[in-house]
This record gives C-alpha cells, sequence and structure tokens, in this order.
C-alpha cells in the first residue's frame, strides 16, 4: 500500500487539520480540456472511454497534469448501474444519455437483476485499480455512484428530463412500484460503491442530482430515506484508513439539516446555499464540500479570485472545508481559468488554518 504524499482532502472531510482548504472539481476530467477531447476521439465515443480501463485512467490523470489538484475523481457515468441492470445505455449526439429500455410497470422493476459489482461492472474496478496504482500516493481517488432517486428518474424517463413527469406519476400513483425500484437501486448502489472501495476509491461520493426537483416530503421518503440505506451499509475502513462518504443533493439547500443526519461525513452544497450559513446550521456534524458556482469560471481570473475569498470567508477559519464547484465544471470554461480558480484556493485558504 503507498503512503499518500498528499491526504489534505481526506483529512478536511474527517474534520481533521490540514495546511490549506483542499479543491477539487466536479467533472473535473472533461470536455472543457483538449487533451480529454483527443482521448475520446481515439476511444470513439464515450462509452468506450468509460468500459477501456487504460482509457479512462488516463482521463482521470489529465487534469492533475495541468492542476495542483488535492483528488483525482474515477472517470466513468453515473448510469453504469442501470446500463448493467440490462437496459442498454448509449448516448446521442447532443442529447444526452439514452436507454434502449425503460422500465414504466411493476412487472418492469420486479424483472430488473441487481448486478454483480465484480461480473457485471468489473471494467468500472478494473479502471479504479488502475487509476490507483498509476496515482501512486500523489492524491487520493474518489469513487462514485448516482443516488437512487437520480437513477431511477432515468429509467422511468428513458434519458434526461425537464419535468421528471414520468417520474413522479409512478411516485404518486404506484408508490409502492417506486419504492421497489429504489430499494433494488439502492441494494446495487451499495454493492458498486464498496467494490470500488476494495478497489482502491479512497473515498466515495453519492450524486443526488435530481432530488432537489421533489417537494420537502417525497425528497425524504423517496431520495434521501435510499442514500441513508446506501450509507449504512458502506465499508468505512479500508487499508486502515477510514473511508469518507460525501453526499451531495443538487437543489438540496432546503434539507441540510435532514441530509447531515444521514450517516455521511460530508455534504456537497451547490451554489444556492452561503456556506456559512450551511456550516451554523449543520454544526460540526459534517465536512462541506462545495461551493462555487460553476459559471463563474467563465468570468476573469481576478472575479474569479474574488468569488474564492468571498466563499472561503464565509466558511471561516478551521477545518472540515473542501472546495469545489456547485456543480460540475461546464464545456466552455477555458482551461487557464480553471487554474485560476485552484491557485486562488490554495493561495488564499492558508490564512483559514493558522
Amino acid at each position: 500500500m503507498t503512503a499518500l504524499k498528499n491526504d489534505r482532502f481526506l483529512r478536511a472531510l474527517l474534520k481533521q487539520p490540514v495546511d490549506v482548504t483542499p479543491v477539487w472539481m466536479m467533472r473535473q476530467a472533461g470536455r472543457y480540456l483538449p487533451e480529454y477531447r483527443a482521448s475520446r476521439a481515439k476511444a470513439g465515443d464515450f462509452m468506450s472511454l468509460c468500459k477501456n480501463p487504460t482509457f479512462a485512467c488516463e482521463v482521470t490523470l489529465q487534469p492533475l497534469e495541468r492542476y495542483p489538484l488535492d483528488a483525482a475523481i474515477l472517470f466513468s457515468d453515473i448510469l453504469t448501474v442501470p446500463d448493467a441492470m440490462g437496459l442498454g445505455l448509449y448516448f446521442e449526439t447532443g442529447e444526452g444519455p439514452r436507454f434502449k429500455k425503460t422500465v414504466s410497470t411493476l412487472a418492469d422493476i420486479e424483472a430488473l437483476p441487481i448486478p454483480d459489482a465484480q461480473k457485471d461492472l468489473g471494467y468500472v474496478m478494473d479502471a479504479v485499480s488502475t487509476i490507483r496504482r498509476e496515482l501512486n500516493g500523489r492524491v487520493p481517488l474518489i469513487g462514485f455512484s448516482g443516488s437512487p432517486w437520480t437513477l431511477a428518474t432515468y429509467m422511468v424517463e428513458g434519458g434526461s428530463s425537464k419535468d421528471f413527469r414520468k417520474s413522479k406519476a409512478m411516485l404518486y400513483d404506484n408508490p409502492h412500484a417506486m419504492h421497489l425500484l429504489l430499494d433494488k437501486l439502492a441494494q446495487s448502489v451499495t454493492a458498486y460503491l464498496n467494490g470500488q472501495i476494495l478497489a482502491g476509491a479512497q473515498a466515495v461520493q453519492i450524486f443526488d442530482s435530481w432530488g432537489g426537483s421533489l417537494s420537502a416530503a417525497a425528497y425524504q421518503e423517496f431520495s434521501l430515506a435510499y442514500m441513508r440505506k446506501i450509507v449504512s451499509g458502506l465499508i468505512r475502513e479500508h487499508e486502515g484508513r477510514k473511508v469518507p462518504v460525501i453526499l451531495f443533493t443538487k437543489g438540496g439547500g432546503l434539507w441540510l439539516e435532514s441530509i447531515a443526519d444521514a450517516g455521511a461525513d460530508a455534504l456537497g452544497l451547490d451554489w444556492t446555499c452561503d456556506i456559512g450559513e450551511a456550516r451554523r446550521r449543520v454544526g460540526s456534524k459534517v465536512a462541506l464540500q462545495g461551493n462555487m458556482d460553476p459559471t463563474v469560471l467563465y468570468a476573469n481570473p481576478q472575479a474569479i479570485r474574488q468569488e474564492v475569498a468571498n466563499i472561503l470567508k464565509s466558511y471561516g477559519s478551521g477545518t472540515g472545508h473542501v472546495f469545489n464547484l456547485g456543480h460540475g465544471i461546464t464545456p466552455e470554461v477555458d482551461p487557464a481559468n480553471a487554474g485560476a480558480f485552484i491557485n486562488a484556493v490554495h493561495e488564499l485558504s492558508a490564512q483559514y488554518h493558522q
């Protein structure tokens, strides 16, 4: 087991002292980097990039070659689990993810298998172990999955949706069917994340991209309850070290206290929350990750630096903050601006860790 040369990301998640605030970016391996676009062209398409461990490792490491990031995140897609359940994931140019089959009835859901993480998603585990080996202790590796509710919306809608009409209709018309689907997904995600941890992931994040589309009561019952179930089933210590868990619900700012009670080590925040107010609300229960608006990266470096300063000031002194964007970096961002952002976090945060 190679010792970590930079573990400030893991330390911050566990609210241990750090020298500067650690930083990484959601979608840090992605289309804003010309080297990523070149790798994708070489692979042929997005799924070929995901399913080839050598390519997945290559693109995971690309942003670390450019920037002094404090973590690497596995290059994959949140929809690998439904794909392994037999729905046939593919990507339409300009349209995003699509499934060849959808689920719309109780019978459809009852027929869904729970994937074997090693057999059905072995290419992801191979990517994790390859990346971990190539990192050689440089920074920690983050594994991830979509949340059950988020995965369910894609499975029922057949792709992305603006109003989640079919998913919400099922939720209200046939809650038994929706609960069965979410329970199968919770079991699948738990096994999937544990597989990633055993393969070498040193922290894991659950992306609840669409939990914020639900009403307060529906969020508790149909999204958070299943994330809580996953958290309770995860391996929390491996290789002699705690494996932190991050929950991120986009649009979940109204429910931070409930999310903080779900058993994870950290909460991801989107940019609609003030991070200082979030810290006051959750107290010392969890670390916080976030939460600059990704579109700030379209501004000039001085404006980016000022926004970083504002967020650091709002959080205040002490550990327990992992700096990130409030959602993924967007494809049109100038890579130099991403660099200015990362450097500003490290330079401006030292004063808060004296």
